[in-house]
């Protein structure tokens, strides 16, 4: 195991968070702190265009919470607590202010797949699969899935999977919405950061406000969402990088973003 069991690296106004935390990448406490400090420590960084979230080898993501700790929190009767600190990780980086992805090898279950449900984006290699399977130990998903999943692809396939607790493939899992792209095995981080390299040419001002009328729109009435859509084109129109991004059309330059 490294040193720190979540890491962050900046290069080419992309960040990769890698969760290095063998076997299988479990989110023990010391993982959610190290992630709540990685998302935290992005979010500062100028530089930064796209975060992705991605688990160390191929074999796992994300392998969901530290079984052997359940033990402590059902004999102290504090269950609670646990679901709720791992909701505060999570809902950071739902926030998060710029796009994010989620680069997806190997298995994403239990609080795995409930961590990579808070990206924007969901790549998978071939060879990943997905599950909630906690109503095999007598329990539910208590990181959100009850919540984000039927959000993202309906009550009915995610009641499904809750209930049964069974495990899907990557293709499938691509099939019903649940992840946006399928690539090679072992191929996940790669076309993650070449989508992260797409968005690092873009304006950091522009890419915020879009992830903002998606965050806070999309839960809204439609007339209340457009409304909110006016309100942050205006928001555009007064930024430096929409006059530089005008003059460089007008010029027949690409645009020099100061990213404000």
């Amino acid at each position: 195991m490294t040193e720190k069991p979540v890491r962050l690296e900046v290069a080419d106004r992309v960040a990769v968070l890698t969760i290095d935390y063998p076997p299988v990448n479990a989110l023990a406490k010391v993982v959610a702190d190290g992630l709540e400090e990685c998302i935290a420590s992005a979010g500062a960084t100028a530089d930064v265009n796209c975060l992705i979230v991605t688990g160390a080898g191929s074999r796992a993501f994300g392998a969901g919470g530290d079984i052997k700790a359940f033990v402590k929190y059902m004999e102290n009767g504090t269950g609670a607590d646990l679901a709720a600190r791992m909701h505060q990780v999570f809902a950071k980086l739902e926030a998060f202010e710029l796009p994010t992805i989620a680069a997806i090898e190997g298995l994403c279950v239990g609080g795995g797949l409930e961590l990579a449900l808070c990206c924007d984006l969901r790549y998978a290699g071939a060879t990943a699969q997905f599950g909630l399977p906690e109503i095999k130990l007598g329990l539910l998903p208590g990181g959100g899935g009850t919540q984000r999943l039927p959000r993202l692809i309906g009550r009915d396939k995610a009641l499904q999977l809750i209930c049964s607790g069974e495990f899907m493939d990557a293709q499938t899992a691509v099939g019903i919405g649940l992840c946006t792209r399928l690539v090679d095995a072992g191929q996940a981080l790669r076309a993650a950061r070449e989508f992260g390299g797409l968005l690092a040419l873009q304006s950091g001002s522009a890419l915020r406000l879009v992830k903002r009328a998606f965050a806070e729109g999309l839960e809204r009435p439609l007339a209340e969402g457009l409304a909110l859509e006016v309100e942050l084109f205006g928001a555009a129109m007064t930024t430096t990088d929409a006059r530089e991004g005008v003059a460089a059309f007008f010029e027949k330059r690409e645009a020099s973003w100061r990213h404000a």
